[in-house]
């Protein structure tokens, strides 16, 4: 087999069908987020908004976040120096895990390089170490949380996506003396819907289950300290296992686990996610832990970036563009095609200096095509005007459907 030929042919197909993915070249504004440079491949520049990042709160550029990590990296240079078990487990990193357990009200917390790895690493080993497992997921859990249990060859169940009663009628089905864990996400990031938590805890008790929550898309945003969705319907203590990130509303990098000392030492002495690659950097680490400290006790960045939110699907329903109605802090506008999605979103980055990235299949089902909005306590009312200013005109020019309030 011509391997070249074989690679540029597959590559080929996901450009007909309007789904390769093109990386915009930003240079990040410090002290002006959410604005950015773009860099064309003819070297010239571009100043854009950015629309949709993970930065939810604007905190990667949030001073409190900047000195910290300045300061230790100034203290202790720039790597780790290490595995977490050879060398590399700095001061940094044990006051990070204390940060977390306190923020999740749990005994203790272990650290990853991201929430993928946090995800495939945790469900991975507890799924594979723990004998005659059954793993129950949701339909639209994300891909580090399928790969980890798929990574364990365990036996596992796929529920409809947050169906309490799904799960409870194929939990009911298995065999009653058998270890099981119900693996979901609070908040979903391409809808924007949020999981019935009460609900799935009920019948993971009913049936002496452990839960394994998903909260990356809501860690710093939701709760009065930030602790997710389970903080703010009062619910972590109901969890086995909540995991997070560091690299969205903290705005720096890495993810992490909060659950007993028992089991966080479990996962730690097992999984070789952890084990066998580089600890984060201590300058990392600094900057994750200050922006937990500043957003456990402030909320002023959770109520701007509500207002905002707020704000812009208000004007979307006044200009009936359609958007996916949620309680959370994503807005996905429908397009519904492919093509014309990524149409739209060349067209808002090169006439209106607007980044948003086009959301196509595998990510969403095909026919779901959307562009995916994430407003920040940063965006002005004007950005907002701008934007939706933008969309209303090319909805006309594309000739897409609106909705008639």
């Amino acid at each position: 087999m011509d391997m070249n030929t074989f690679f540029k042919n597959a590559i080929d197909g996901l450009k007909e069908a309007g789904n390769y993915r093109v990386f915009c070249d930003l240079e990040r504004k410090s002290g002006a987020f959410p604005r950015a440079l773009r860099h064309r491949a003819d070297g010239s520049t571009q100043d854009v908004t950015v629309w949709c990042s993970n930065d939810y709160l604007g905190m990667g550029q949030h001073p409190v976040v900047t000195a910290a990590m300045k300061e230790a990296i100034d203290r202790c240079g720039a790597g780790a120096g290490g595995t977490r078990n050879i060398s590399g487990t700095n001061h940094y990193h044990v006051e990070l895990e204390r940060e977390l357990a306190d923020l999740h009200g749990k005994e203790s917390a272990l650290i990853f390089t991201s929430g993928y790895v946090s995800n495939w690493a945790a469900l991975g080993t507890l799924a594979s170490k723990i004998p005659s497992i059954i793993v129950y997921s949701d339909a639209l859990n994300h891909a580090s949380m399928i790969e980890g249990i798929r990574h364990a060859r365990c036996e596992k169940r796929i529920f409809k996506h947050n169906s309490p009663e799904d799960l409870r009628r194929q939990m009911a089905a298995d065999d009653p003396s058998r270890p099981k864990l119900v693996a979901f996400e609070s908040v979903y990031s391409m809808d924007g819907d949020i999981a019935p938590i009460a609900e799935f805890c009920d019948v993971a008790d009913e049936f002496g289950a452990m839960t394994y929550l998903d909260e990356v898309h809501a860690v710093g945003l939701y709760g009065s300290r930030g602790g997710g969705v389970a903080e703010r319907e009062g619910v972590m203590d109901r969890l086995t296992v909540i995991e997070g990130t560091l690299g969205k509303a903290y705005g720096v990098m890495g993810g992490y686990i909060a659950a007993s000392s028992l089991l966080c030492d479990f996962v730690r002495s097992f999984a070789s996610g952890f084990i066998f690659t580089t600890a984060l950097p201590p300058s990392l680490a600094a900057g994750a832990a200050a922006s937990i400290r500043h957003l456990k006790a402030s909320e002023l960045e959770r109520a701007k970036q509500r207002r905002n939110v707020e704000k812009l699907r208000a004007r979307l329903d006044a200009h009936g563009i359609p958007h996916l109605p949620n309680p959370s802090h994503i807005v996905p506008v429908m397009v519904k095609n492919a093509a014309k999605c990524k149409f739209l979103s060349d067209l808002l980055l090169d006439n209106y200096g607007i980044y948003v990235q086009p959301i196509n299949y595998p990510t969403v089902p095909v026919g779901t095509e959307r562009l995916r909005f994430t407003p920040t306590p940063l965006h002005t009312d004007a950005d907002i005007d701008h934007l939706v200013g933008a969309l209303n005109d090319l909805w006309s020019r594309c000739a897409l459907a609106r909705e008639v309030a």
